[in-house]
């Protein structure tokens, strides 16, 4: 079955220094998202796994190639108008918590879907329904960010980022600052949020993460060097897990 393309970017140039200090992230870099997948970026430190994922969703711009994205080239967007295309069509969920800790969860949330909504009711059904599908109870939307645990204001995080049911979700590394038990819940959001047509975007190097994705991307030296399709999760599926462990030792891991 042909899968419809979001974001198709090609030949992509992006640098960081200059003269004998500069550094190449990727020279010629070519990759499509697909509608629906759960894509997870992966790769050594310093592969250029986010300055990648910065790129595809217009947060930074490429120093050359293009990035077409529903259609739109947003390379050739300016500043403004590719702040507006963000807010439309993307969702962003980061390792640090940008949750602001003088407003409580729900306005949190409902300030950030009344940016491209003017329907307030609207904002507040949808909110109290994705609380609900992140398990975080009525008693808590009235709480600060510093009154919970950080597993509840990063899932707190991930409502605030879907709650304009962006096109694309894009996280990176969502569990890096959390423990075992709060990481789990928080990729269990992500699941649950796949399982319902949403197209993520992850960037990880945590390989109980990665496990959540149905396509799995492996970045070295500038290019895409290796890819693996996982299927569909499933809790506890050791062959998965075994895939998964053999591809990214083939990669060099």
């Amino acid at each position: 079955m042909n899968k419809q393309t979001v974001i198709s970017a090609k030949h992509l140039k992006k640098a960081f220094g200059k003269g004998d200090s500069i550094q190449v992230i990727y020279s010629d870099l070519n990759i499509d998202i697909y509608k629906g997948d759960f894509t997870v970026i992966m790769g050594s430190s310093g592969a250029g796994k986010s300055t990648l994922m910065y790129s595809l969703s217009g947060m930074d711009k490429p120093d050359g190639g293009e990035i077409h994205f529903d259609g739109t080239d947003i390379t050739k967007l300016n500043n403004d108008r590719l702040a507006v295309f963000r807010r439309k069509q993307c969702g962003f969920v980061f390792q640090q918590i940008y949750l602001i800790d003088k407003m409580n969860l729900m306005d949190n949330v409902i300030t950030a879907g009344v940016l491209t909504s003017k329907d307030r009711e609207e904002i507040e059904n949808r909110a109290k329904e994705l609380f609900s599908l992140v398990n975080i109870p009525e008693n808590t939307w009235r709480k600060t960010s510093s009154q919970i645990s950080g597993g509840e204001a990063q899932r707190a995080g991930i409502v605030r980022a879907v709650i304009n049911s962006p096109n694309v979700l894009f996280a990176d590394e969502p569990t890096g600052a959390l423990n075992s038990a709060n990481s789990g819940a928080v990729l269990d959001v992500f699941t649950s949020l796949h399982k319902k047509g949403q197209s993520i975007v992850m960037v990880t190097h945590d390989k109980k993460s990665a496990l959540r994705g149905n396509r799995i991307i492996y970045i070295k030296d500038g290019t895409i060097f290796g890819e693996c399709d996982l299927g569909k999760f499933e809790q506890d599926n050791t062959e998965r897990a075994e895939k998964l462990d053999e591809f990214i030792k083939e990669m060099g891991w």
